[in-house]
């Protein structure tokens, strides 16, 4: 190109100058759109892959969230049935503390009872043998005379 400015060229090498310069600034501005293109269509591609991986990542966020979740709601679930059979628990030791006392009452009451009447057999034979014995005496005293 140097030499075609520092010389006057013939028509037809002027024609062709001016032929190939138009065929380089085409050539140049087919690879300017070319670039452009190229350019538009990564710059496309690029936002998409960014939007797929964004949608993505919100995906497994969720996927996180509601397994965490699940394991913790499942733990808050165990919790209140837990609380709820220590509390039947709880009414059922107290059931069982009220019926045992009754039945001490009971068997001390048995038991006083039985008592009672050993001392009332007790009771009744010493006054059988007490009779006897006065029987005795007054048999005794009733041949004597």
């Amino acid at each position: 190109m140097s030499a075609a400015r520092g010389r006057v060229l013939p028509f037809s090498e002027k024609e062709r100058t001016e032929e190939e310069t138009g065929t380089l600034e085409s050539s140049l501005q087919q690879l300017i759109d070319d670039n452009r293109r190229s350019s538009l269509q990564l710059r496309e591609k690029t936002d998409r892959s960014r939007k797929e991986a964004i949608r993505h990542a919100a995906r497994t966020a969720d996927l996180l969230v509601k397994a965490v979740n699940g394991g913790v709601e499942e733990c808050f679930v165990n919790e209140k049935r837990i609380e709820a059979e220590i509390r039947n628990l709880a009414v059922t030791v107290a059931r069982f503390g009220k019926q045992t006392d009754q039945w001490l009452s009971a068997t001390h009451a048995v038991n006083s009872a039985v008592k009672e009447i050993g001392d009332f057999e007790n009771w009744m034979k010493t006054m059988e043998f007490d009779c006897k014995k006065i029987t005795a005496a007054m048999r005794n005293i009733h041949q004597d005379h």
